[in-house]
């Protein structure tokens, strides 16, 4: 019975003491009855309430018209309305000493919950008395409705806590004179503050916020702007937008201001467009020497932050490596983002890597954009045909990686980046700076760490392996069987000498296993080797012949033939200078 009413009393009974106080020795005795009758509390002069103990009023008495006939209490409950019952008009005589003033209570629907009743000598009857009780009972019941919505704004604001608390982006609630009145777990963590700020002022992370409530109150936006705040010795971009809270009349009372890092806007900006970096150090296919030492030299530098310059020629797998080192590092978790600098129209490359502000120029998006070297900040920049980058671009680039900030066009704002910068072309970089084509010492920033990528016609029974490799991919991804290889075909695979490399390779097996085993695709005679390598019909097994011999015969021959000149002797073997100086590395050979 106590825990059905538990409610009822915990708002009537201090109320009830209250109102005692005011009646105390005055002959009264105040009682709290449920719905059903039964009196649930009983406070008053100690005289007046042993008499009424005699009388069988207790806790626990059930006092409803039913039970003890006609009485205030009965007479209210039945009845739903005020009432006062005095002497004779008590159904019990021994009432008749009494005089009784009752109310309902109900609560905030309109429910009948209990009763509160005023008792005292009948000599004592007086209207006032009913009016105190109607009036204590009208408290009780605005009692009750206070605590309903104290309870649901209780909720309300456990629901809005969690909200804004699940949310990864910082959020503070600011009144009109610039106190913090509320903050979540992210503000705190990305502003290193803790909840305690709450109710001081917020000049220490918005020193601007009264410039910020003027553009508000006059109707303007203010949404994606870009602040650096410093925390110690701690800097770092944010993204700030700040919305108004307005009362009924609309004028704005307060703001609430979303904080979020670049750096993971950026990421969440690059996840979706697809500027991550896919492959890994396990991804490269090969078992060639040439091949190992450069995954070697690759895993060791993965972790610098110096520059990386990979050569090769096309379709040999620039890219990979660079995804592989990335992939390899501590910036994993960050941006990828690859510029091809051959694609990118001269006078849309310095917008692209450096991003420009809003009204740089005619057509420029409305509150600037980013440039990849900001989108990539704490990752990898991939600079791939950094060859055909114009010269006057390459003047811009070398001063960011030598300063480490960027400048947007039409800006005057220096923003640090940390990027590390990894560079692919198929030229000969150091051929292009003799031409003029290439700035000496942006080629000397960029080479820190020079890789060489081998073509496939170098890489010797790496070719079987790639065939192998590609005939399972191919036949997965086009979801059919792997194709059986005519003898004749796959010696002419076999042979070829791949000016396209792995790429071209890779295509011509996708195209053997779109066709059941034969091909569309056309192989030059120019192109294939002048010492074949035989393959056994029956399992398509290579002969072992050792290409590293006649290479080195080969090489030797004509370094002699051409009076040792590298770029004589490279054009007639039909490879690079760097590949040839790699091959004179390797087999020991002895120059003038």
């Amino acid at each position: 019975m106590l825990r059905e009413n538990e409610k009822l009393i915990k708002i009537a009974v201090p109320f009830m003491k209250v109102l005692y106080k005011f009646l105390k020795d005055s002959g009264f005795s105040l009682y709290l009855i449920d719905k059903n009758g039964i009196v649930l509390t009983i406070i008053g002069d100690k005289d007046v309430i042993e008499d009424e103990k005699k009388m069988g009023i207790v806790e626990g008495a059930d006092m409803s018209e039913r039970s003890t006939g006609t009485n205030a209490i009965g007479v209210a409950l039945y009845e739903d309305c005020a009432v006062q019952i005095s002497g004779e008009e008590h159904f019990i005589t021994t009432y008749y000493t009494w005089t009784c003033s009752a109310d309902i209570i109900h609560d905030v629907k309109g429910n009948v919950i209990g009763c509160l009743n005023l008792t005292g000598r009948r000599q004592l009857e007086h209207p006032h008395t009913l009016g105190l009780v109607a009036a204590s009972v009208r408290y009780v019941e605005n009692q009750l409705k206070v605590e309903k919505t104290q309870y649901e704004l209780f909720q309300a604001h456990q629901y809005m806590d969690k909200v804004i608390n699940s949310i990864n982006s910082g959020i503070i609630a600011v009144d009109n004179n610039g106190k913090i009145r509320a903050i979540n777990n992210s503000a705190c963590e990305l502003l290193y503050v803790k909840k305690e700020v709450v109710g001081e002022n917020i000049d220490s992370i918005l020193n601007n916020w009264v410039y910020i409530f003027k553009e508000l109150k006059e109707g303007r936006l203010y949404e994606n702007r870009e602040i650096i705040y410093s925390h110690e010795d701690k800097k770092q971009r944010l993204n700030l937008n700040v919305y108004p809270i307005r009362d009924r009349n609309g004028a704005v009372i307060g703001m609430v201001a979303m904080f979020r890092n670049m750096n993971k806007v950026y990421n969440l900006v690059n996840k979706y467009i697809g500027k991550t970096a896919t492959y890994t150090f396990d991804d490269l296919i090969g078992e060639s020497d040439i091949v190992l030492k450069l995954i070697e030299q690759s895993k060791e530098v993965a972790d610098s932050p110096s520059t990386v310059l990979i050569q090769g020629e096309s379709g040999t797998g620039k890219e990979l490596i660079a995804q592989s080192i990335h992939n390899g590092s501590k910036r994993k978790n960050y941006p990828f983002v690859v510029v091809n600098c051959g694609a990118i129209p001269e006078n849309l490359i310095e917008s692209e890597l450096f991003g420009y502000e809003e009204g740089a120029f005619t057509g420029a998006r409305k509150g600037g954009r980013a440039g990849k070297f900001e989108l990539s900040d704490g990752g990898t920049l991939f600079l791939d045909e950094i060859g055909e980058m114009p010269l006057d671009m390459q003047v811009n680039l070398l001063r960011v990686l030598q300063e480490g900030c960027v400048t947007r066009i039409g800006g005057n704002r220096c923003i640090a980046v940390d990027v590390r910068i990894i560079a692919a072309t198929n030229k000969d970089l150091k051929q292009e700076v003799e031409r003029g084509n290439f700035r000496e010492d942006l080629y000397y920033r960029l080479s820190v760490i020079p890789l060489y990528v081998p073509p496939l016609r170098d890489r010797g029974n790496d070719v079987k392996i790639l065939i192998n490799h590609f005939l399972k991919v191919k036949s997965l991804k086009l979801k059919k069987p792997i194709p059986k290889i005519n003898p004749e075909l796959y010696q002419k695979i076999l042979n070829y000498n791949w000016p396209g490399n792995v790429r071209e390779l890779e295509n011509c097996i996708e195209n053997i296993v779109n066709m059941n085993g034969n091909t569309s695709f056309e192989f030059k005679d120019s192109d294939f080797r002048e010492t074949q390598i035989s393959c056994k019909e029956e399992n398509f097994e290579y002969d072992m012949y050792s290409l590293d011999q006649w290479d080195k015969i080969a090489i030797v021959d004509c370094l002699h033939k051409c009076n040792f000149n590298i770029t004589k002797a490279a054009k007639i073997l039909k490879i690079n200078r760097s590949t040839l100086y790699t091959k004179i590395r390797k087999f020991d050979i002895k120059i003038r």
